[in-house]
């Protein structure tokens, strides 16, 4: 796992990454802080949980802080499918594997929605789940713009078409720059890198096809652990306004990060560390 982009972007953290076996894939794993357990699930991109190094090094002062790499993404071996089903039995295993008591969940973008499903259907290993900018608890047809940066990246990631895309995930792109270049550089250098992998194409593809459908609030209605919203104010991937009907028809709470886009965990740390429910037990020193 020596990849020189993904060292810069976790340089400095008090981070532990290991290989572990989970259920029949190969599972590449940070691990950080001591404290109640709280898992980071990375979004439908190809650097994996690398992308959470804005926030681990908070979190980890008050939690035991796991982000785990999805199969097919990251470091992580793929699987055929990563469907709902085999993406749940992953998942417990990983929980069974590295927390000791039920953790909180936060569960980003694409991979939101198989989190969400997972919360139906497995409700008693989680403490909380956090629902941060995902598809799934609502209307959804991707952007026009969305798919055809995200059509051009997946054929040709040069540093041009992922600037191109990057710039239509931040509110203000320019602004994040001017507050971490290099850090954003590494992401762009190791996001790129996996980009070119096959499985990691492959990967993609299925979950952007998968991760986009609406479920059904009959079945979100079952989900018992609290359940809190958390999005950007100008996410241009998946609108506010999902967020705001989800919030209005299941009585969820629903945190707005004002001036940020998809990535507020980046483009704006503080707010999205200030908008974590400390009720459910996520504390930011």
């Amino acid at each position: 796992m020596s990849h020189p982009s993904r060292e810069r972007l976790l340089a400095g953290l008090p981070v532990t990454e290991r290989r572990m076996r989970v259920g029949d894939v190969s599972t590449a794993v940070l691990e950080a802080g001591d404290g109640p357990p709280l898992v980071l699930l990375h979004g439908g991109i190809e650097c994996g949980g690398a992308y959470w190094a804005p926030v681990i090094g908070r979190l980890a002062e008050s939690h035991r802080v796991v982000v785990p790499d999805v199969p097919g993404l990251g470091e992580s071996e793929p699987l055929a499918d990563l469907t709902a089903d085999v993406f749940a039995d992953w998942f417990r295993a990983l929980l069974d594997a590295t927390c000791e008591d039920r953790p909180m969940l936060i569960a980003h973008s694409l991979l939101g929605a198989l989190a969400t499903r997972y919360a139906v259907r497995d409700r008693d290993s989680i403490k909380g789940l956090v629902i941060y900018a995902a598809p799934g608890s609502g209307p959804y047809r991707i952007p026009l713009r969305l798919m055809i940066l995200a059509t051009r990246f997946g054929l040709r990631p040069s540093e041009k078409n992922a600037e191109r895309f990057d710039r239509f995930a931040f509110f203000d792109f320019d602004a994040a720059k001017r507050q971490n270049e290099d850090w954003l550089e590494a992401w762009s250098v190791y996001t790129r890198e996996r980009a070119a992998v096959p499985h990691v194409k492959r990967t993609m593809r299925r979950l952007i096809k998968s991760c986009t459908k609406r479920i059904p609030d009959d079945e979100l209605r079952r989900i018992e652990v609290p359940t809190t919203l958390i999005w950007g104010s100008h996410d241009r991937f998946i609108p506010l306004s999902l967020a705001e009907g989800a919030s209005a028809r299941l009585d969820w709470p629903l945190h707005v990060i004002d001036q940020a886009g998809h990535v507020p965990h980046i483009e704006r740390t503080e707010a999205f560390l200030d908008a974590l429910p400390a009720a459910y037990g996520v504390v930011a020193r």
